[in-house]
């Protein structure tokens, strides 16, 4: 009797400990963050494998808990978010603020939340491969490139597969306009 008792306590000692650990494991996880991260030179875009770091413009990233997804625009990564499949992960996307930010080189510091940024589509700007969606945190900021460049402002949830492919069509006609004193500056 006494041995069974051992062998009892032994198995309900081990399924407590079991049970604790995985409640630790839950809590590692609820904590771990979702937050953007910095831009490497080494960095690749998800979606095309070039890299991120050679394009100007404004780049995006798709943060979920398995890790860190970056793209060389925001277009590549509204492209990749629009797939079923990726839109039923648990992820959180960021966009580059370019009213705070230079064109050629956007600043990590102001990266924002892609659902709620305001997006230009149709400028003139040069991006990464396809189109060139320059996302702004604010309205007015949008407002003032596209005046300035040409496009029109649009939500995240307004963007969808056809207005990318429009969008990269455009890009590419106007690969050869040179309007003089068209300015590559962002904001």
């Amino acid at each position: 009797m006494n041995a069974l008792y051992r062998i009892g306590a032994g198995t309900l000692f081990a399924a407590l400990l079991a049970f604790g650990l995985s409640g630790c494991e839950e809590k590692q996880e609820a904590q771990q963050s979702l937050e953007p991260v910095a831009f490497h030179a080494e960095d690749e875009c998800h979606v095309c494998g070039m890299v991120i770091s050679d394009f100007p413009g404004p780049k995006g990233q798709a943060v979920e808990k398995g890790g860190v997804k970056k793209f060389c625009s925001t277009a590549e990564m509204l492209g990749w978010w629009l797939q079923p499949e990726n839109r039923l992960l648990n992820a959180k996307l960021y966009v580059h603020d370019m009213g705070r930010s230079v064109w050629e080189h956007p600043d990590d510091g102001h990266l924002i939340d892609a659902t709620s940024a305001y997006y230009v589509v149709g400028t003139s700007l040069k991006g990464a491969m396809g189109a060139s969606l320059a996302s702004f945190a604010q309205e007015q900021d949008a407002l003032r490139l596209a005046e300035e460049h040409g496009g029109r402002v649009l939500r995240f949830d307004q963007i969808d597969q056809a207005l990318l492919q429009e969008a990269a069509s455009m890009q590419h006609g106007s690969m050869h306009d040179h309007r003089p004193g068209a300015s590559h500056q962002g904001h």
